[in-house]
């Protein structure tokens, strides 16, 4: 006969038993994700052989007043939400006319109604602004706003007006947005490594040409440009899209004469050619021609 004492200690155990194999049968809890109130984003720009990146959270208008409001006049904004801003250079630049070392920085702005404080911090990974400290500022620029005719209802960074040399950082929420000029020396780190290139034995047509468009474009040795676009039509004859390419550089050289004799002949292969780039060819060259006139 079992004891008081014994059947307590089944019934415990079986109801340990029970107790397990229901844990064991219950479903595990789903991983919930939630939409962000000011989702992370990142935009990536190459400006001339600089890559630039920024990282930031976008927060969203939602009915409120932004500059003035949410954020205040003459307060330091961390330019965007969640963490500052981060952005980073892959060599140096000049941003907003100062020099700046090749890295990572947070990127902070101090708004006012007539013009802004653009900062680059060298302490990354802060969150907001809260113990940003003025002493670890690596440049500070002043940014001139400008209006927008219409609202832009989730903060916005983007790179505009993109040139080989040059690119403006623009910031953009509500109705303000802020342009920051960044500068890179893409002539002094390029120029180096393309005479170099040029001695070599086995230059390939297509590095002609991109050699020969670099000087063009930076205004640079323009006759070398032309011997290389030279050395470019040799390899491909039939190519007259490269003979157009050698008007152009005759033209800024001032050889007028020249560049109208190369763009005709420019505009006749195309207009013999059949290939789907041929219209695009022919209205260059004509409008070449016209200018040239």
């Amino acid at each position: 006969m079992k004891t008081p004492l014994v059947r307590s200690a089944f019934a415990l155990l079986a109801a340990s038993v029970f107790a397990t194999g229901l844990l064991a049968q219950a479903p595990a809890a789903p991983k919930l994700e939630f939409p962000q109130a000011s989702p992370a984003g990142t935009i990536k720009q190459r400006v001339g052989i600089t890559d630039i990146e920024v990282n930031y959270s976008r927060p969203s208008m939602k009915g409120r007043t932004i500059f003035g409001g949410l954020e205040a006049w003459g307060k330091v904004w961390r330019t965007g939400a969640n963490s500052a801003t981060k952005i980073t250079f892959s060599t140096p630049v000049k941003f907003g006319g100062s020099d700046v070392p090749a890295g990572s920085y947070a990127l902070f702005t101090i708004p006012e109604k007539t013009e802004w404080t653009v900062i680059l911090n060298k302490v990354t990974g802060q969150w907001g602004a809260y113990t940003y400290d003025e002493k670890n500022d690596v440049v500070r620029v002043k940014a001139k706003p400008v209006a927008l005719p219409l609202p832009i209802e989730t903060f916005t960074i983007t790179f505009n007006h993109l040139k080989d040399s040059s690119a403006l950082l623009e910031l953009a929420w509500e109705k303000t947005l802020v342009p920051v000029k960044i500068e890179v020396d893409v002539v002094t780190s390029l120029v180096p490594q393309i005479e170099a290139a040029m001695t070599a034995a086995d230059v390939k047509p297509g590095t002609y040409v991109q050699a020969a468009m670099f000087y063009y474009e930076n205004n640079l040795d323009l006759k070398k440009a032309a011997s290389w676009m030279d050395a470019a039509i040799a390899a491909q004859p039939k190519a007259y899209y490269l003979v157009y390419r050698k008007a152009l550089i005759l033209e800024k050289l001032g050889d007028k004469a020249g560049a109208t004799a190369t763009a005709q002949a420019s505009l006749k292969a195309a207009n013999e050619d059949t290939g789907a780039i041929k219209d695009e060819y022919v209205r260059l060259n004509e409008t070449l021609l016209t200018r040239l006139k």
